[in-house]
């Protein structure tokens, strides 16, 4: 696990430069680091090391080929390594080993079966950068699902690529004017999605693809496909005919698999543990495979709401694994929270940023590899939000779209409070929590005229058009591609499906890499083997939703490792109490991030929405804390800049 950077400049590119870059990153690297410039002295490459196999000076980066032709920095675990290099082996290659590190067999791979072959064969998280000295071509490309970031592009008229924006900051030629669509996207999503990144001229290299830069950085191909989820999962349901058993018995060759090989580690190893479904199921495997007590580590809260502590210590105790906890209050977020923007690089609100970045400096204090559960919701019909989308647009869609348009305009003209007055009448199943501030959400929910839009108003926070973010166009997302999405069989695929092309490698990962590399800390997530990915596509949608719950198939492997009486409880989310943070502790810094001269005087929002929100909130007459954090993580990011 490791950060990288580069730079191509016709002017010349130089090893201090480099070197400052790449000090930007000591964080993913507190090991070794390695810089090197080619002969004709116009393109240098950066490395930090953090060690976790072979921690000799064998896996020192930049490597550079027997040859000389070939040169290579990577960030990332190839974790099929040891049989990549006994297939090297096996087809006659001559091969003289340094020592056992997955970077020398990437490089070996990469020579002996060409781009698109030795990147087929990979199993793992990775993102690199190959220089070939004979072609004078840069080759970069990341892992399949998005674990490892990269970043690429021009500011003035050098070509720059990295892990983390924060490295391109240093470099003379760095311009970083932000890139307004952008930052529709990021007030819509809470993130920033690839291909774009907050800044104009600098992209994210989208998972699953490699480019080919030429001439001096003026020549870039467009992001090539290695390996296609849109092609699997327009074959989903496959193994309609699978029985349960096998079903199940296969599922737990494939996650064992994939746990035991992201066990491999110089360095000592535990995991994250939170007590749902998906984290417990990785630790039973591990434990399962280990001679000795796992090291696990939780965060609890004192808010009766958000705290899972409990159940993780009962799972914990169980299994019989090493645990660890932290208790979380507003004091610890407020430690935190300045140390946010830094970490992100740029705006990013997932507000369990917090409760991950400090499990991961929890973690950090007994292992320096860490396993965590996330993917299993988006592969195995996890969220809440699937299940009850599937069900509200199943009915709104028997409803003609002329109806629910009169309807949505009804909402919109109605007061929120009023509504909540008349519901109070009504049974308390009817009866619908916080209505006031949903209802604007239902009028554009039912105004939608497929279940792609409807999924997209649903899982969006709000459109930038409501702050007057101007100038602006909101790029065109994955949503907008309905040709494809229609051709997945259902709603359900096509919501996992968006999920995991989006959310997943831009929020999920985002988060999970940049807290956990802000510590030195590697974490590893086994439900993103590519192997489990595709058979996750392959089985039925009845062996995921069953029963009224998601995640039926994966329930019933639990089952034979953990009491059922242990798991069946409603499912909470990573966060914190945000809301009532916000109110009191959070307070004054959230007064000094949005006040009325500082968001006119940067231009970029309008300064009376804004504000009309946060008294909104404050005064507890709406919960806007969601878009509150939303906001306020740009502002901070903003304050930086």
């Amino acid at each position: 696990m490791c950060g990288i950077v580069g730079y191509w400049d016709a002017k010349g590119a130089e090893i201090s430069i480099v070197e400052k870059m790449t000090g930007q990153m000591k964080h993913r690297g507190p090991d070794d680091r390695g810089s090197w410039r080619n002969k004709k002295g116009d393109i240098t490459f950066g490395h930090r090391r953090l060690s976790i196999v072979d921690l000799s000076p064998a896996g020192h980066q930049p490597m550079h080929s027997p040859c000389g032709r070939f040169t290579l920095i990577y960030n990332g675990e190839i974790y099929n390594a040891k049989d990549l290099r006994l297939d090297l082996e096996g087809e006659g290659g001559n091969f003289n080993w340094c020592g056992h590190s997955d970077t020398e067999v990437l490089l070996a791979a990469l020579m002996h079966w060409g781009v698109e072959n030795a990147l087929s064969k990979l199993n793992g998280m990775f993102a690199f950068a190959l220089w070939d000295d004979f072609e004078r071509t840069l080759l970069l490309a990341r892992d399949r699902v998005g674990e490892k970031p990269l970043y690429y592009g021009l500011s003035s008229s050098t070509f720059m690529f990295c892990s983390e924006l924060k490295s391109l900051v240093v470099h003379p030629e760095w311009r970083g004017e932000i890139d307004r669509d952008a930052l529709a996207l990021y007030l819509r999503y809470n993130y920033v999605p690839a291909p774009f990144s907050i800044y104009q001229g600098i992209k994210k290299l989208p998972p699953a693809h490699y480019v080919v830069v030429r001439d001096v950085g003026r020549s870039v191909t467009e992001p090539i496909c290695y390996w296609n989820l849109g092609s699997i999962a327009e074959q989903a349901n496959s193994f309609e005919q699978i029985e349960e058993e096998d079903a199940i018995l296969e599922l737990e060759a494939l996650l064992s698999n994939a746990v035991f090989r992201r066990m491999n580690a110089d360095v000592p190893l535990g995991a994250f543990l939170s007590g749902g479904y998906d984290s417990t199921m990785i630790v039973a495997l591990m434990q399962a495979q280990s001679r000795k007590p796992i090291k696990t580590f939780t965060i609890g809260f004192y808010e009766k709401g958000y705290n899972e502590a409990i159940y993780a210590k009962n799972v914990a105790k169980h299994l019989g694994t090493d645990h660890t906890e932290l208790y979380v209050t507003s004091k610890h977020a407020m430690d935190v929270i300045p140390k946010l923007s830094l970490i992100w690089d740029e705006p990013f609100s997932d507000s369990s940023q917090i409760p991950f970045l400090l499990v991961s400096e929890l973690a950090k204090k007994y292992v320096t590899v860490s396993l965590s559960g996330d993917g299993g919701d988006e592969l195995f019909y996890g969220y809440k939000r699937y299940l009850r989308g599937q069900q509200i647009w199943s009915k709104l869609d028997n409803i003609p779209l002329s109806i629910r348009k009169i309807l949505a305009c009804g909402l919109r003209a109605v007061s929120g409070r009023t509504v909540e007055k008349f519901f109070r009448f009504l049974p308390k199943t009817w009866q619908i929590a916080y209505l006031a501030d949903r209802l604007p959400k239902l009028a554009d929910i039912i105004n939608k005229d497929s279940g792609e839009s409807f999924y997209h108003r649903l899982v969006s926070n709000w459109s930038a058009q409501r702050l007057d973010v101007h100038p602006y166009v909101e790029p065109s997302t994955i949503f907008d591609n309905k040709d494809f999405l229609l051709r997945l069989p259902s709603l359900s695929e096509r919501m996992m499906y968006i999920d995991t092309m989006t959310y997943l490698p831009d929020d999920i990962l985002t988060k999970v890499d940049r807290a956990s590399m802000a510590v030195g800390l590697e974490s590893r997530v086994p439900f993103l083997d590519h192997r489990v990915v595709e058979f996750s596509w392959k089985i039925p949608m009845s062996m995921k939703y069953r029963d009224r719950n998601g995640k039926w198939l994966l329930r019933q492997l639990l089952n034979r490792y953990v009491p059922r009486q242990l798991m069946e409880r409603p499912k909470m989310g990573f966060g914190i109490p945000i809301d009532d943070w916000l109110r009191g502790p959070l307070r004054e810094w959230g007064e000094e991030l949005l006040k009325e001269d500082r968001i006119r005087q940067e231009g970029f929002l309008d300064h009376l929405t804004v504000r009309k929100m946060w008294c909104e909130h404050i005064s507890g007459k709406r919960r806007w804390h969601y878009t509150m954090w939303n906001l306020l993580m740009f502002q901070a990011w903003l304050e930086l800049q």
